[in-house]
């Protein structure tokens, strides 16, 4: 008599994790106490050199406190800040790495085929992983596959008889 309510709660049980829509990641605070991410420290405030030359405000965009990590990490490793505007040009130095990797031409959509082939991947991924009784983050297990494991690759190139002088030594 036990047996059968027992399997009536297992199928239960994974009947409501199957309903859940949670995707692939399963991100959440591990407890009650603040979030650090959350905090976001900005640029101290300056004077003005001249008050009747202040930039213009924009409602809902960026002003001169605001961090630009993005543009701090490409200005300290000796880039150029204007290098994030998509609108700028491909500086000539950069233009021999340009046409050597575009020398097979280049698709004008990429991203849109690489964005929809991602989602049937994960439409199709995410069919075994909506059954979870516990919260479990699929997500590296999902893509492990795609993976690429850089010792393994390293040695491949080893035997090819590709130098390899930035790698770390072989294992003995």
């Amino acid at each position: 008599m036990r047996l059968p309510r027992s399997i009536l709660a297992v199928t239960l049980a994974f009947a409501v994790a199957g309903c859940s829509d949670i995707g692939l990641r399963h991100l959440e605070a591990p407890g009650q106490g603040p979030d650090e991410f959350s905090v976001m420290p900005v640029e101290p405030l300056t004077q003005p050199k001249d008050y009747k030359f202040l930039p213009a405000p924009t409602p809902g965009g960026t002003n001169l406190t605001d961090p630009n990590p993005k543009a701090d990490a490409i200005v300290a490793l000796g880039g150029s800040e204007a290098a994030l505007n998509p609108n700028t040009a491909i500086p000539s130095t950069d233009a021999a790495l340009v046409t050597a990797s575009s020398r097979y031409g280049v698709p004008s959509n990429t991203r849109q085929v690489v964005d929809a082939e991602d989602a049937e991947f994960r439409r199709k991924q995410g069919r075994l992983t909506r059954l979870r009784l516990f919260k479990v983050d699929r997500y590296s297990q999902v893509y492990d596959r795609q993976a690429l494991d850089a010792d393994a690759q390293n040695e491949a190139a080893r035997r090819a008889g590709i130098e390899t002088p930035s790698a770390p030594p072989a294992d003995e």
